[in-house]
């Protein structure tokens, strides 16, 4: 049987503080969410591991879905520089323990996600936090109702990110996603100071793609 308080503690010694992670919030909340509470029981001998543990979503037209892989989210949330008092918008929140770690980090959590399926299983295991709000709805499209957001993080890669959630950004907000049309592509912070948003790479991840998050080719002309 498998230890999986022992595995949650080792995951943070091998695979998030090596990782120059340094914020203690991040750390601590890390390691007081059980992950293996977050994925299909057959997969939570896998829930520790340094790879993204595929889900069961009921929408499989939409593609594989999976939690991301802990250091990739980790490294993400530093970039974020999450303060206690902001309002976080989490796309793509599957199964919830994204927004569970963050809502120990953040002053609230709006979580979105669009399949039916990973919409049910995030309600029942977000229960009981009262900071976080979860969303049905197209991940393109943000939550235009709670905006703006001081941070917005994409738990999944995304070929570009849509106009639409850079446009829910607050001024000096910060947006946080993995970026690119190949598997490993290059996670990037969107920030905002005024009408001006500025884009820089941090580093490099292999993350699941998320749905309808596929970048817009041009329209043929003849």
């Amino acid at each position: 049987m498998t230890d999986f308080t022992a595995a949650r503690l080792n995951m943070v010694e091998s695979q998030v503080r090596p990782n120059g992670i340094t914020d203690r919030r991040i750390i601590a909340a890390i390691e007081s969410v059980p992950r293996e509470n977050y994925v299909p029981e057959s997969r939570r001998p896998l829930a520790y591991m340094d790879e993204d543990v595929t889900l069961d979503a009921s929408d499989r037209s939409a593609g594989r879905r999976a939690l991301i892989e802990v250091m990739a989210f980790a490294r993400m949330l530093q970039q974020a520089a999450i303060k206690p008092t902001d309002k976080v918008l989490v796309v793509g929140a599957e199964t919830g323990y994204g927004a569970a770690v963050i809502s120990q980090i953040a002053d609230k959590v709006v979580a979105l996600e669009c399949d039916a399926g990973l919409f049910a299983l995030a309600k029942a295991n977000l229960a009981g936090r009262a900071n976080v709000t979860l969303v049905q709805g197209p991940l393109a499209a943000g939550v235009a109702a709670d905006q703006p957001y001081n941070v917005i993080l994409l738990e999944g890669r995304a070929e570009e990110v849509p106009q639409a959630l850079i446009d829910q950004l607050a001024d000096d907000g910060r947006l946080v996603a993995v970026v690119g049309e190949r598997e490993t592509s290059q996670a990037c912070v969107y920030s905002r100071a005024g009408a001006s948003v500025a884009v820089r790479q941090a580093f490099d991840a292999s993350v699941t793609a998320l749905p309808g998050m596929k970048k817009l080719k041009p329209a043929f002309v003849f």
